[in-house]
């Protein structure tokens, strides 16, 4: 059995009685209270299920086990205490979500009965979440490549919007869990694959556009959201593509933070391609008083600052390697758009321009290029 098993105490012969019942039967680590405890899951995790005492010094078990539940979502969670009063089991239950509640004494025999259908409850919990994770980073690639082929200029966009956004959640807002964000950004234009014929070309450069392109364009958000709401796991995302277009002082600051960083990007970009100039895009933006969260707004001046820091360079296919920026639109001689400029360089693009390439269909080189400095 390769699963293994914590049990936190505060008294060490508690531990040790445990110890040695139990040594043969599973693979277990102890910790003397919860401070060790939390260290334990830190250093040694993760563990298949964590059993803590209730009564504990510093920390209660249920204020334990809510802090592993943190660090361990998929751990599954018992007490073992002499203190068995109902209120404890049913806020032990509620607040540090506590699969199994026992009393002392337990006999081995019982207690490896309830550790055995813990490690199952775990591998169950894991199994579904590689599950979910494989469907949805599926319906993920899936979508970005139909986006791809079927609207390219929406997709450079997107690709765009996508680098921007996460450069400045990570370097400038200090966000760490920026997947959300990642996943929305890339499918920010998922309801524009809807929308064939749509020219996107006039919406970039500002063009006037009949009243029902215009109203079908503004739509692309919420058609977003309903496509990707039906995917397990995708909600928060959806909500966010939902609200990527939503002015802050519309909303009373009640948007989520990726929404607001998405909002900022998408305008940028926008403008960018409208007037051909970042200093003149941001300034505008800065113009726009209370449309954006100020914070978000700063921390893409700042990027921007950073993002400068490319060196030009032009390059043959064979050259192209990740991280590279395509600065100017690729097409074949006969003028197939094949990669927006502006796009980062990823195993996808350098796939889809050697395809292209020993299919005969002749491709202008050198391509040029910014590299980022080391």
């Amino acid at each position: 059995m390769t699963e293994k098993i914590l049990f936190v105490d505060d008294e060490q012969n508690v531990l040790d009685g445990i110890r040695r019942g139990l040594r043969k039967t599973f693979s277990l680590e102890t910790a003397l209270g919860p401070v060790d405890g939390l260290q334990a899951v830190n250093k040694k995790g993760p563990f298949a299920v964590v059993v803590a005492d209730l009564r504990m010094p510093v920390m209660d078990g249920i204020k334990f086990l809510t802090r592993v539940r943190e660090r361990s979502p998929d751990s599954v969670r018992m007490i073992l205490t002499g203190n068995a009063e109902l209120e404890s089991a049913i806020k032990a239950v509620n607040e540090g979500h506590v699969f199994r509640f026992m009393t002392k004494p337990c006999s081995t025999e019982v207690l490896t009965k309830i550790l055995n259908i813990g490690i199952e409850q775990y591998r169950l919990l894991r199994s579904e979440r590689v599950l979910l994770e494989q469907t949805l980073k599926g319906s993920i690639d899936l979508l970005t490549e139909m986006l791809s082929m079927l609207n390219p200029e929406a997709f450079a966009r997107a690709s765009r919007v996508k680098r921007h956004a996460t450069e400045i959640a990570f370097y400038n807002l200090g966000l760490t869990e920026i997947w959300k964000l990642e996943t929305s950004a890339m499918l920010s234009q998922i309801g524009l694959m809807t929308m064939p014929g749509l020219n996107l070309e006039h919406i970039y450069k500002g063009r006037d556009l009949a009243p029902e392109e215009k109203e079908r364009y503004d739509r692309h958000p919420l058609v977003g959201f309903e496509l990707l709401n039906r995917i397990p796991r995708m909600e928060e995302v959806a909500e966010i593509i939902r609200c990527q277009e939503q002015r802050l002082d519309l909303k009373d600051g009640s948007l989520p933070i990726e929404a607001r960083i998405l909002k900022v990007v998408l305008d940028f970009d926008l403008i960018q391609a409208r007037e051909g100039n970042r200093k003149e895009a941001l300034e505008k933006l800065k113009m726009r008083e209370g449309w954006y969260d100020p914070a978000v707004v700063e921390a893409l001046e700042r990027n921007l600052e950073r993002d400068q820091q490319y060196r030009f360079r032009r390059v043959e296919i064979e050259d192209l390697r990740p991280q590279m920026i395509i600065k100017e639109d690729i097409r074949t001689i006969d003028g197939l758009l094949l990669i927006s400029g502006g796009q980062e360089v990823g195993p996808a693009i350098i796939e889809r321009l050697k395809n292209f390439k020993e299919s005969n269909r002749a491709i202008p080189e050198p391509i040029n290029v910014l590299v980022p400095l080391k």
